[in-house]
């Protein structure tokens, strides 16, 4: 009899702790805060991409570790609250979405990893001491993609080389549209090109940009790489085919939503290599020590659906450069 006590007090004891060792491992999963600029649905691609990342280190979603999501939608005066929220938390690790949200990321917590994707030189934008050696609690990637304004106005010159006036369309408050902005300047002035800009800071103002743009009657037209264009990016496309212009887009996705053509990094490439370095941060590796990754392939997209509904030629030359041709 008292054997059998002792295994029912035994037994009771061990269901008991059950429920606290449960909490205690739920406890201890790790939480990554994704701090998103744009919207959950237009971020959809990049999020499937991070989870990738992540898996291919060891971590799924639910077994071993959590996330918990922020959306912007584009309204970055938004961000800073968000951010306080997941320090407050505290979150594990953050995954800031594009410049604004890693530079508020950066401003909110000196102690939380932060891994981010952005488009601007991230030494220049202060968010690491250098890209070999971050030196504090961010890491991430870069698209390195304002810098290639250059080349696509290049690229437009290659569509219409008689192009002389070339419309820009920006976001005056986003912290990379500085520097993209004197990129295509510096280029357009090598190129004998006037740039006509054209700025938008909120959904709401595409309507007046393109009427705008209408009126002034550009040869072409160059898209900005603002994460608000990004999650705007069917809107934008539905607003510029109409113009019947050689019109260029920073990522794949524009062309995909029906742009002409795009030329610029790939996007779920860099949030797969985002999930690898915030699994590898779980894992106890540090922010300061892992450099900055830079692309080192870029994609020419040319959407030759789109070129001939507009009536526009593209020239052979540059189709035998395409890495993907829509038809």
């Amino acid at each position: 009899m008292s054997n059998r006590r002792e295994f029912i007090t035994l037994l009771g004891g061990a269901a008991a702790a059950w429920p606290i060792a449960a909490r205690a491992q739920q406890a201890a999963m790790p939480v990554i805060g994704f701090l998103g600029t744009i919207s959950e649905a237009q971020s959809h691609g990049q999020v499937t991409a991070f989870r990738r990342g992540l898996s291919q280190v060891g971590f799924d979603e639910g077994r071993n570790v959590a996330f918990e999501f922020r959306w912007a939608e584009g309204r970055y005066e938004r961000l800073p609250a968000m951010a306080a929220e997941l320090a407050r938390r505290p979150v594990t690790l953050i995954l800031a979405n594009a410049p604004p949200a890693a530079l508020t990321a950066k401003a909110t917590t000196a102690t939380i990893p932060i891994v981010f994707v952005v488009g601007f030189d991230p030494v220049a934008a202060g968010l690491v001491a250098s890209l070999a050696r971050p030196g504090g609690n961010a890491t991430g990637m870069t698209l390195i993609s304002v810098v290639l304004g250059q080349k696509r106005l290049e690229i437009l010159r290659e569509i219409a080389p008689k192009a002389s006036v070339v419309a820009m369309l920006a976001n005056p408050i986003s912290p990379d549209a500085v520097p993209e902005i004197g990129t295509v300047q510096a280029a357009a002035q090598s190129m004998g090109v006037e740039l006509a800009m054209f700025n938008v800071s909120a959904a709401s103002e595409f309507d007046a940009a393109f009427a705008a743009i209408a009126e002034r009657r550009p040869d072409a037209v160059l898209v900005g790489t603002d994460p608000l264009f990004v999650n705007q990016r069917d809107e934008i496309v539905a607003r510029a085919n109409p113009l019947r212009l050689p019109t260029i887009y920073p990522f794949r996705e524009y062309a995909a939503s029906g742009g002409l053509i795009s030329y610029g990094t790939s996007i779920p490439n860099a949030y797969r290599l985002a999930g690898i370095y915030a699994g590898r941060i779980l894992k106890g590796e540090k922010p300061a020590e892992l450099p900055v990754q830079q692309p080192t392939a870029f994609e020419l997209v040319i959407n030759l659906k789109t070129a001939r509904a507009l009536g526009l030629d593209v020239p052979p030359t540059l189709l035998a450069l395409a890495d993907e041709v829509i038809e």
